[in-house]
């Protein structure tokens, strides 16, 4: 995970609409980044529904929502569709940005030993800084957490 205090590392990704998106387009604006591991999984799911529930709420403190996971477009697409996302989904198939981030680890799954996108949520500030570093997260409950951390 990167360090509090650490420059957002820049990238350009696909959105959910085959639109590149870069870090710099948010300047100016607080960004919720979230590193999920996989659309339509049950527990990213409810991540996603929780950010798209509270949207409006992180509108209103002047941050946006960019979630990053290595699926496609045309994933992202189907995600978005399927359940209302109101906010920006990034491809990232290469895993460039999901490793300049440092979410690409080495994970455990009923003893099997494999790597994947570790679920990872950075607060940036309207500099492009690094503010807040949340590792270890709870699907169902980071939405509300990353709020209050607004």
């Amino acid at each position: 995970m990167l360090e509090v205090g650490t420059k957002a590392p820049a990238f350009s990704l696909p959105d959910q609409n085959g639109e590149m998106r870069s870090l710099s387009d948010y300047l100016g604006q607080k960004v919720i980044l979230y590193f999920y591991p996989k659309d339509m999984t049950s527990g990213c799911t409810k991540q996603a529904c929780g950010f798209g529930d509270l949207y409006p709420a992180f509108r209103e403190k002047g941050a946006v929502v960019l979630g990053v996971s290595k699926d496609s477009v045309a994933s992202h697409k189907k995600f978005e569709e399927k359940y209302g996302l109101p906010f920006t989904l990034l491809a990232d198939t290469e895993k460039e940005v999901i490793q300049a981030y440092d979410v690409w680890k080495e994970k455990k799954n009923y003893g099997k030993v494999s790597m994947g996108v570790v679920r990872t949520t950075y607060l940036i500030d309207e500099e492009g800084t690094i503010i807040k570093a949340v590792g270890s997260v709870k699907a169902a409950e980071n939405p509300a957490q990353m709020l209050a951390m607004l």
